[in-house]
């Protein structure tokens, strides 16, 4: 099974993701993670990306695809079924994301959307940032964030629906209740594979 996590900041995707890939035995594929580490530790990738990650912006989509190209053949290798966080954000990376994958052969067979409203998803986002203390967890990082979101994101969820891949699970429930709903939605899409 190939899942792409479509989701707001917020709305769960590394919590459904760890989730889905444990429950399916799946390579996790988190390009934000990814980033965030190479911040960490100072890489070259690291330096050039950080004040985007600081501001809320995008990064580059060179860097992004890059990152998803060697994750998707890192999961390839272990065995082909993958969870893919991070990408797409924009129409470009979607339809740049899809070359790649028909190129590894490696295309995503669902499209995962996770929805919440932007009061919710503010909420959560605090809450994290209280917890994990990361720096992109401001009120107006978070505010860029979801504006971002909202104007190039969402055009990318009516292209993996017009491909007939879309799947939203209301993400404004308990955790355990997302990820039931989310769990059934892939089971019965993978039984009429």
């Amino acid at each position: 099974m190939r899942v792409l996590m479509v989701a707001p900041p917020g709305a769960g995707k590394g919590t459904q993701g760890a989730i889905i890939a444990k429950h399916f035995h799946l390579s996790r594929v988190a390009i934000g993670d990814l980033l965030r580490r190479h911040v960490s530790e100072g890489t070259e990738l690291g330096r050039s990306v950080q004040r985007y990650l600081e501001h809320g912006d995008l990064v580059p989509d060179d860097v992004v695809l890059e990152l998803m190209r060697q994750g998707l053949s890192e999961a390839r290798a272990a065995g082909g079924g993958y969870v893919l966080d991070g990408v797409p954000r924009t129409m470009a990376q979607a339809l740049a994301a899809y070359r790649v994958a028909l190129q590894l052969q490696m295309t995503a067979e669902v499209a995962l959307h996770l929805a919440a409203d932007d009061d919710e998803l503010m909420r959560r986002l605090l809450k994290r940032a209280e917890v994990e203390h990361r720096t992109d967890d401001t009120e107006l990082v978070i505010r860029q964030r979801l504006k971002l979101y909202r104007e190039v994101t969402q055009p990318v969820l009516q292209f993996y629906d017009r491909r007939g891949i879309l799947l939203t699970v209301d993400a404004m429930r308990p955790v355990e209740v997302v990820s039931a709903d989310v769990i059934a939605g892939l089971e019965a899409r993978d039984g009429h594979r």
